[in-house]
């Protein structure tokens, strides 16, 4: 059996042994990946983590152009909850991509070109029209669910479409519509790695494992791709983080790293040895209930 099979069947038989229930002396962990169907890169490291096996949650950015590919891919893998990454910004350089619903319908929502924002800061700058932002961000959400896989949740690229009180609510509605979780709603104990320089990411996600919360879920959220010439002339206009000195794009190395960091033989030594069950939103949803979902201060 290959390394990969052998990978897959060891996740898979964790997973079966933890369901449906978590032992109250386990911590739980969901490893949210973000940034699907960004583009390729990103999704071939999607790929290659779900090849595995592994429990997770993804959340596909739905207003990219390779959302498709990524669907493609998650249909195959029905043990990946799947989230919309809803989405008002395209903070590249020399890639963009704009609304679902056009200029025309949203343009409070886009630059002269028809593009989303780039930052926070120039989102905010903008007379944006809520009206337009709830037409919108339903968009996206009828999107994913015409593209044939199950959607379990929502959460927010950058986090600006939660920003706001008044934003805030409109994302609350359409979940509540469309009867869909919301991340970081069920009191998990957030943490990332994304800021982490490359060297340390692995040292840093093993650390966290050994600390983490036996009293509520642990959300980790992650950000994996592949160091491709693609990913590497990805330059972000909001993070002096992802360039060297130089001006070299640092942004595949990064998602690189995060990538061998949870494809490793350490991390499942890890979760082994911290007791942790690996768990994906649609699990979460299914024990505590929509009900359960509540504003984090």
């Amino acid at each position: 059996m290959s390394r990969v099979g052998l990978l897959a069947v060891l996740f898979v038989l964790a997973a079966v042994h933890s369901q449906p229930a978590y032992p109250q002396e386990n911590k739980r962990l969901l490893l949210r990946v973000d940034d699907v169907g960004m583009c390729h890169t990103v999704n071939q490291a999607m790929q290659q983590l779900a090849a595995t096996g592994m429990p997770f949650s993804t959340s596909v950015m739905f207003a990219c152009p390779w959302y498709l590919e990524a669907v493609d891919i998650l249909k195959a893998h029905p043990q990946i909850a799947v989230g919309v990454h809803l989405t008002l910004n395209a903070e590249w350089q020399s890639y963009k991509w704009g609304p679902v619903l056009g200029k025309a319908v949203v343009p409070s929502l886009v630059d002269v070109n028809g593009y989303f924002f780039a930052s926070h800061t120039e989102f905010a700058s903008h007379q944006i029209g809520i009206d337009e932002v709830e037409r919108e961000l339903q968009a996206q959400i009828e999107r994913a669910l015409r593209s044939g896989v199950r959607i379990d949740y929502l959460d927010y690229h950058m986090g600006t479409a939660v920003s706001t009180p008044e934003l805030t609510a409109v994302v609350e509605k359409l979940a509540q519509h469309y009867a869909l979780g919301l991340s970081t709603y069920f009191d998990e104990a957030y943490q990332t790695i994304w800021h982490i320089p490359i060297d340390q990411k692995k040292d840093s996600l093993y650390a966290a494992i050994e600390h983490l919360q036996v009293d509520r879920p642990n959300l980790m959220v992650v950000h994996v791709g592949l160091e491709s010439p693609e990913m590497n002339a990805l330059v972000d206009m909001n993070s002096s983080l992802m360039s060297s000195s130089s001006g070299e794009s640092l942004v595949g190395r990064h998602r690189h790293a995060e990538l061998n960091a949870l494809s490793a033989r350490d991390f499942r030594k890890a979760i082994g040895k911290n007791r942790v069950t690996l768990i994906t939103y649609r699990d979460l949803i299914a024990q505590a209930g929509l009900k359960a979902m509540q504003r984090p201060e």
